[in-house]
C-alpha cells in the first residue's frame, strides 16, 4: 500500500479549518412587494457533450488522498472585500479575476462559435446566476482562486439549482451522490446538500484546490479532474510521463466528454472577458449580495416561511433547492437563504410565533392493522418523525393511539416534487400526488419513446417527471417515475397554466431583451402589462411575466 506523498501531506496539515456558515397562518404578518425571480427554462446543449457534466467519484489511485470536506482554504486568500467593492456591476469584477493564460486553441473556438449563436442561452443562464453569482464570487476570491472557477456552474449545470444528470449528478455544481458525501454534503429524505447553494459551493471550491495541489498547481487538470475525477487525469499524466510527452491538459488523452469540458470554460472565460468583440450584450448584476442565511433554529413549515417572508413558494424554492419536502428536517439544517430585503420582514414576523406555530399538527386516530410506514406515507412524512413526534421506540403502534403528524400545509412546486420522488423510489409517495407514482426499471434495447407509449405518457413527460431532456441516454437499471395518477394531471395542469412572475426592469432593459429572456413575444409582454411596443421602459418597473409550467 503507497502512503500519501510528503507534499499531500503537508497540504493537508497546513490548511485552515473553514468554519460554518455564520402550519399555521401567523396573525398580521407584514406584507412585502412581490419580487421578480429569473425563469428556469430549458437549456439547449453545447455541442459534444450532455446537459449538464457530472462529477464522478473516482476510484482509488496510488498516491491520491481525498481531503478532508472544509479544510481546503488557502492561508492567502484575496482580500474580497475591499477589492471588490470597487465594482458595480459584478460582471466586471469576474472580469478582473481571471487569471488563466490564453490558449489558442480550436477546441475553444468551436465552443465560443456554440455559445454566440446561442445569445438567447445565456440570457437565461446569467438571468439565474443573478441570484447566486455574488456570493459564489465571493468564495472563490476569498480563497484565492482564479475566477474563471466563478463560472463553473455555467457548463455544470446552466445555473440551474435543480439540474439532474444521468449520471445522477445535482445540484449547481453538479456532484453525484458518492462524491458528495465524500466532501460532506449530506443527501436523506429531507436534505440533498448537493443542491444546498452555500454548502455545495464549499464543497467544490474544497474539491478543486485538492486538485490543483495534486496537481502541481495546474488549474486546467484541475479542472479536467472536476469532470471525469483527480484518478482519471492521475492516470492520463502518469501515462504521459512513462512515455516522454508533454503532461498539460492538451497534452493528455482523457475521455470525450471532459476534453470537450475545459475549452468550454476557457471558451466562456473569452467571451465574458471581451463580449462586445463577438457581439455579445451581458445584462449588469449588482456587486451586492441578493440573499442571507437566516438560522430559525427548529423544524418549519417551508410554506409557512415563504409566508413570513413575503415570498412565494417558487421563491423560497430558488434559493434553498436542498429541501425537497414540505419542511425543514426535524434535526437539521433549519438555515433559510432568504433575499436580504425579505430577511428583516422574516425575522419580525417569525417573532410573533410561538415554537409550536411553526409546523402545521394533524391528529390521526390508529386503526387496527396500521403501520407506522403506512401513516408515514399517507401524510408524506417519514417514520423518524413520526416517531419523535410522539415519542416513540420502535416501529409498532398501537390501534387507538392519537398520533400526533406533521403534514404539508400546501401542494409543493413540480420540481420540488420531482427531487422527493428521486429519492422515494416505489417505496414513499410525496403528500401531493396521493397515490403511489409507479417505477419502470429500465431494459437493456428500450428508450424514452417505447417506455413513454407503452404507459400512455409523452415522451416530455416522462422526461420531465424524472428531471431529464430528450437528449439524455437511459442506462439499462435506471429507476424511471412513472405519473399515471393525480402527479401527471396536476404536471399538465401546471404546464398548461403556467405562472405568473414579475420582473423588474433594470439598466439596458428593452422589452425585446426582456422577451428574449423569458422565451415570449413582445405582443405577450405588452398584452399582459397594458403598454404599447413604444413604451419607455423605466429602472424598477415591474413587469408581468407568464411562463409556461416546466
Amino acid at each position: 500500500m503507497q502512503h500519501p506523498s510528503p507534499r499531500l501531506l503537508c497540504t493537508l496539515l497546513g490548511a485552515l479549518v473553514l468554519s460554518a456558515c455564520s402550519a399555521l397562518t401567523p396573525p398580521e404578518i407584514a406584507a412585502r412587494p412581490e419580487r421578480p425571480l429569473p425563469s428556469p427554462k430549458a437549456q439547449p446543449a453545447p455541442p459534444n457533450t450532455t446537459d449538464v457534466a457530472a462529477v464522478r467519484a473516482p476510484p482509488t489511485y496510488p498516491g491520491v488522498v481525498s481531503p478532508a470536506p472544509s479544510t481546503l482554504i488557502k492561508a492567502e486568500t484575496a482580500d474580497g472585500g475591499a477589492a471588490g467593492a470597487s465594482f458595480d456591476d459584478l460582471m466586471d469584477r469576474i472580469r478582473a479575476g481571471f487569471q488563466l493564460a490564453e490558449e489558442e486553441q480550436r477546441a475553444i473556438d468551436v465552443q465560443l462559435a456554440w455559445y454566440e449563436r446561442n445569445p438567447e442561452y445565456l440570457d437565461r443562464v446569467f438571468g439565474r446566476a443573478a441570484l447566486y453569482m455574488h456570493y459564489i464570487v465571493e468564495e472563490v476570491e476569498r480563497r484565492g482562486m482564479p475566477m474563471e472557477i466563478a463560472l463553473l456552474p455555467v457548463i455544470e449545470s446552466a445555473f440551474e439549482p435543480y439540474a439532474y444528470s444521468v449520471a445522477r449528478a445535482s445540484g449547481l455544481w453538479q456532484f453525484i451522490p458518492d462524491t458528495g458525501s465524500r466532501f460532506g454534503l449530506p443527501q436523506n429524505w429531507w436534505y440533498d446538500g448537493r443542491r444546498d447553494v452555500m454548502e455545495s459551493t464549499r464543497a467544490a471550491l474544497d474539491y478543486l484546490q485538492f486538485m490543483h495541489d495534486e496537481f502541481e498547481g495546474d488549474w486546467l487538470l484541475a479542472v479536467a479532474g472536476y469532470n471525469c475525477g483527480e484518478n482519471c487525469v492521475a492516470r492520463a499524466v502518469a501515462r504521459n510521463r512513462a512515455q516522454g510527452k508533454g503532461i498539460t491538459f492538451w497534452d493528455l488523452k482523457l475521455p470525450k466528454e471532459t476534453t470537450a469540458y475545459v475549452p468550454k470554460l476557457l471558451a466562456m472565460k473569452r467571451l465574458v472577458a471581451n463580449p462586445s468583440d463577438l457581439g455579445i450584450e451581458f445584462s449588469p448584476i449588482p456587486n451586492e449580495p441578493y440573499f442571507t442565511r437566516v438560522d430559525v433554529g427548529q423544524q418549519i413549515d417551508l410554506k409557512l416561511a415563504a409566508d413570513l417572508a413575503g415570498l412565494t413558494h417558487d421563491e423560497l424554492f430558488e434559493l434553498n433547492p436542498a429541501f425537497h419536502r414540505w419542511a425543514t428536517p426535524p434535526q437539521g439544517p433549519h438555515a433559510l437563504l432568504l433575499p436580504i430585503d425579505s430577511a428583516e420582514l422574516f425575522k419580525q414576523n417569525l417573532a410573533q410565533l410561538t415554537p409550536d406555530e411553526l409546523m402545521r399538527v394533524n391528529h390521526h386516530i390508529v386503526k387496527d392493522g396500521e403501520t407506522l410506514a403506512e401513516i408515514a406515507s399517507r401524510f408524506g412524512t417519514s417514520v423518524m418523525t413520526l416517531r419523535m413526534l410522539n415519542g416513540l421506540e420502535g416501529n409498532s403502534v398501537q390501534a387507538g393511539t392519537d398520533l400526533r403528524v406533521h403534514s404539508a400545509s400546501t401542494q409543493l412546486p413540480e420540481k420540488v416534487l420531482r427531487a422527493a420522488a428521486r429519492v422515494d423510489g416505489p417505496q414513499q409517495s410525496t403528500p401531493a400526488r396521493r397515490g403511489r407514482p409507479e417505477v419502470h426499471v429500465v431494459r437493456r434495447g428500450e428508450s424514452i419513446w417505447t417506455i413513454a407509449r407503452r404507459n400512455n405518457m409523452s415522451p416530455q413527460a416522462l422526461m420531465r417527471l424524472n428531471g431529464k431532456t430528450m437528449r439524455d441516454k437511459l442506462m439499462p437499471g435506471e429507476r424511471l417515475i412513472l405519473a399515471r395518477n393525480a402527479a401527471e394531471s396536476s404536471s399538465h395542469s401546471s404546464s398548461s397554466e403556467g405562472k405568473r412572475m414579475t420582473h423588474r426592469v433594470r439598466s439596458g432593459d428593452t422589452l425585446s431583451s426582456i422577451a428574449r429572456r423569458y422565451g415570449v413575444t413582445i405582443s405577450q409582454l405588452t398584452a399582459w402589462n397594458g403598454i404599447s411596443a413604444k413604451t419607455t421602459l423605466k429602472i424598477g418597473q415591474r413587469l408581468t411575466i407568464r411562463t409556461r409550467g416546466r
